[in-house]
């Protein structure tokens, strides 16, 4: 497997063979395994990665306008109807945040910040 999306294609296509169930919950820790596997054995992930892995959770928050301490998975299953949804909605923002503009990223701190202002206006 040379990198993290080329999996989550499969995973996506053939969620039982890899994670068990179509479930996000399923999915984020089979990631976090997958991510300390690839330490552990001391491959360096690839500049895409370090992006998914960082700036994924920040892109979803102000996709959505919320502030939380949950994670992806978490947001995804409060986002959705039920379980099978919430894995399908997260393929589809998959692609939005690997199409998205970078030069629009916002530094977390900055983030914190923003989501105050957002809610001072609502």
């Amino acid at each position: 497997m040379s990198n993290i999306f080329e999996l989550l294609e499969k995973i996506e296509q053939k969620p039982g063979l890899y994670i068990g169930t179509a479930s996000v919950t399923a999915l984020r820790q089979f990631l976090v395994g997958y991510k300390f596997a690839r330490q552990e054995m001391g491959i360096l992930p690839t500049e895409e990665e370090l992006d998914f892995y960082q700036e994924f959770q920040p892109w979803l928050q102000i996709h959505f306008s919320i502030q939380t301490a949950n994670s992806w998975d978490i947001i995804l299953l409060f986002k959705s109807v039920e379980g099978k949804a919430a894995f399908a909605y997260f393929f589809r923002l998959l692609r939005d945040f690997r199409n998205r503009d970078k030069s629009q990223d916002i530094d977390p701190i900055l983030l914190n910040q923003k989501m105050k202002e957002t809610e001072k206006i609502a």
